[in-house]
C-alpha cells in the first residue's frame, strides 16, 4: 500500500507543474497590465515602465517562467500587486477556513448520501426507493448558488434562525458553529445526491451476489447483512465517486464562499481574478490544485485499504 502511495505522489508531480504552467500562461493573456493596476490610473508611463521593470515584465516569457518556478520551489508565491501583502500570508489565514467549510459539508453529506442510497437499495421499487432516488435527482441538479440563496432568504433572513455573513469564529466554538451551518448546508447539499445515486446501485449489484445469499442463509440479521456483507464490498465504486466529488466540490467551495462572505480561498480567489492581482491569483490556482491532487492521493490509498488485491 505504501509503494502504490509513493507511485501516485510521484504520478502527480507532473501534473501539479501542468497546472502551474497552465495558470502562468493564463495571466499572461489576460488583457490587463499588472504594473498599471499597481501604480494606478493616474500613473505616468515612466513610472510604469519602472514597475515593469521592478516586476520583471520586461523580460522574455520562458525568463519569467524560469524566474517564477524559481521562486515557488523556495515557496515564494509573490506579492499581492493590490494590498503588497506576501500571497502566502494571505493564503495561510484563507486556508483554515475552507478546510473547516469542506470537513463541516463532508461529514453530514457522506453519511446520509451512503445511508439513503443504501435505503433506497434494500427497499427497490417501494414508496421510500422512488422519493429517495427523487431527492437524489433533485439535489444533484439544484445550483449551489441558488440552495445557498434560497438558504440566506429563509433561514437566515426571514427567520432569523442563523447567521449568513461571514464567519464568526474558528469551528469549535460556538458562534464558529452557528456561522458555518448554513453555508456546510449548501455545499453538502449537492453532494448527497450522487453519493446516494452511486450507493443504490453498488448495494443493488452485491445485494444478488453469493456471499451475500450464504450470509442470509447462515441466519444474520439483515441489518447485518446489508452493513457489514454487502455495503462493505459496495463501497470501492462509492469511494471513487466520493473522491471526485470531492474534487468538484472546491469548485463549489468557490461558490458558496462568495456567496455567503466567507473568507476563505475560493471568495479569495474570486477577488484576485477580479481585481487582476495576478500572484494572488496564481497562488489561489496552485493551492486549490493541490488540494485536488491530495484528494486524489488520498482515494488511492482508501482503494487499497478497501480493495486487498491492491496490496501486491
Amino acid at each position: 500500500m505504501g509503494r502504490h502511495a509513493v507511485q501516485r505522489l510521484l504520478m502527480a508531480i507532473p501534473v501539479l507543474f501542468g497546472v502551474v504552467l497552465v495558470g502562468f500562461l493564463l495571466m499572461q493573456v489576460v488583457p490587463t497590465d499588472p504594473a498599471l493596476v499597481r501604480a494606478g490610473p493616474t500613473a505616468t508611463p515612466d513610472v510604469i515602465e519602472a514597475l515593469r521593470r521592478d516586476l520583471g515584465l520586461d523580460r522574455p516569457l520562458y525568463e519569467q517562467f524560469g524566474i517564477y518556478m524559481w521562486r515557488l520551489l523556495h515557496g515564494d508565491l509573490g506579492v499581492s500587486i493590490i494590498n503588497n501583502v506576501p500571497v502566502l500570508q494571505e493564503l495561510g489565514n484563507t486556508v483554515g477556513p475552507t478546510l473547516e467549510l469542506m470537513f463541516a459539508s463532508l461529514i453530514w453529506s457522506i453519511p446520509t448520501g451512503i445511508a439513503l442510497g443504501t435505503i433506497g437499495a434494500y427497499w427497490r421499487g417501494k414508496l421510500v426507493d422512488r422519493l429517495i432516488t427523487a431527492f437524489a435527482v433533485a439535489g444533484g441538479s439544484i445550483p449551489v448558488f441558488f440552495l445557498g440563496l434560497v438558504l440566506i432568504w429563509y433561514v437566515g433572513f426571514k427567520m432569523q434562525l442563523l447567521p449568513f455573513t461571514g464567519r464568526a469564529g474558528p469551528l469549535w466554538t460556538e458562534e464558529g458553529v452557528k456561522a458555518i451551518i448554513l453555508p456546510a448546508l449548501t455545499l453538502g447539499g449537492v453532494f448527497i445526491g450522487p453519493v446516494a445515486r452511486m450507493t443504490r446501485t453498488a448495494v443493488l449489484d452485491v445485494l444478488g451476489v453469493e456471499h451475500v445469499r450464504t450470509a442470509r442463509a447462515k441466519g444474520l440479521g439483515e441489518f447485518r447483512v446489508v452493513t457489514r456483507h454487502a455495503l462493505r464490498n459496495a463501497l470501492i465504486p462509492v469511494v471513487t465517486l466520493v473522491g471526485l466529488q470531492i474534487g468538484f466540490l472546491l469548485g463549489g467551495a468557490v461558490v458558496t464562499e462568495t456567496v455567503f462572505s466567507w473568507p476563505g480561498v475560493g471568495r479569495l480567489a474570486v477577488g484576485a481574478i477580479l481585481s487582476a492581482d495576478f500572484p494572488m491569483a496564481q497562488g489561489t490556482i496552485i493551492v486549490l490544485s493541490l488540494g485536488f491532487i491530495i484528494i486524489n492521493l488520498v482515494v488511492d490509498v482508501l482503494y487499497a485499504a478497501l480493495d486487498p488485491r491492491m496490496r501486491t
